[in-house]
């Protein structure tokens, strides 16, 4: 059964869902069998690993074999990679394909592109929802759900227990990204938001960097309030202590910032390139092409804290 409920309510996480950290395969990537991180949430990495992606992209299966499956973020369009998510999704038959709800934290191409792909191989068609990509999502990244999440809903399948996904909008690193909470169990689905290892790439006019700042203080909050005990992001492995981990990346994006207003000062009459070795003089070199975007993204937010625009 899949349901959508209203209400907040706050829930204390199941204790016996949990794996004991002797069994658990937090940083096991596997790209052909689902790593058990929980009882009920399992995860497939897709077969893209890279710079950008880091081991590749966390395919999440959420639900047990009697209330059928969530998928959160199917990944690329990878033939095989979609196969296996729908090969791991088994009724209590061994049936393959028992999928209920496929829901999208963004568009970028890592992540929702293989949606259509799952959907298509399951005969009852689960909806893929989310939120459409915005106007200014680069033409690599257009996506249109069946149906668009409304904020604060709640994605819920039950059998013997139920699985309760709260959406939660998080714009900034893409205008169309979400996040999920499962409320049974305290898990923060953090997609692209928040990343263990890196921080990620705000790319305007998509991303901006006002809004990521914006959502970090939701999902702070939201976390508190849900007990969020861990975060499952969309790169990278499980992290632990989720309001410490948002705090300490706020900070570090707050930094990161008034260096590159302090840079700006210093340079008035200077541009991107100019600033990009100094703002970001701790990076690899290597790095710098990809810190632009982000750094484009602190300059129009620092631009904009200050009323100023770009001459």
């Amino acid at each position: 059964m899949v349901g959508i409920i209203g209400g907040t309510i706050p829930r204390m996480p199941r204790p016996s869902q949990t794996l004991t950290p002797a069994t658990s395969t937090a940083h096991d990537w596997q790209s052909h069998t689902p790593v058990a991180l929980w009882r009920n949430v399992r995860r497939l990495t897709a077969p893209n690993p890279g710079l950008m992606t880091g081991p590749g992209t966390n395919s999440y299966l959420v639900g047990d074999v009697h209330s059928g499956f969530i998928v959160i973020d199917p990944g690329p369009p990878d033939a095989q990679h979609v196969q296996r998510l729908w090969e791991a999704c088994t009724d209590a038959q061994g049936r393959g394909g028992h999928i209920t709800l496929i829901a999208c934290t963004h568009s970028h191409a890592d992540h929702a592109p293989a949606a259509p792909l799952l959907q298509a191989l399951c005969p009852q068609r689960p909806p893929i929802v989310g939120l459409p990509s915005a106007p200014t999502a680069r033409s690599g990244s257009h996506f249109v759900p069946d149906r668009a999440l409304q904020s604060g809903e709640k994605l819920q399948i039950a059998g013997t227990e139920s699985h309760t996904l709260h959406a939660v909008f998080t714009p900034g690193h893409a205008a169309n990204h979400v996040c999920f909470v499962l409320e049974e169990d305290g898990l923060l689905f953090s997609g692209d938001h928040i990343l263990n290892g890196s921080t990620t790439v705000i790319d305007p006019p998509d991303g901006h960097m006002g809004d990521y700042l914006d959502s970090l203080d939701r999902l702070h909050q939201h976390c508190e309030a849900l007990g969020v005990q861990h975060i499952l992001p969309a790169h990278g492995g499980v992290i632990d202590a989720p309001l410490q981990a948002i705090a300490q990346l706020k900070a570090h994006r707050l930094k990161r910032e008034a260096k590159v207003a302090a840079v700006m000062q210093a340079q008035p009459d200077g541009d991107l390139d100019s600033w990009l070795p100094l703002a970001y003089d701790d990076v690899p070199p290597q790095l710098w092409p990809v810190a632009r975007r982000s750094l484009q993204a602190h300059v129009e937010h620092v631009r904009g804290s200050a009323g100023q625009t770009r001459p």
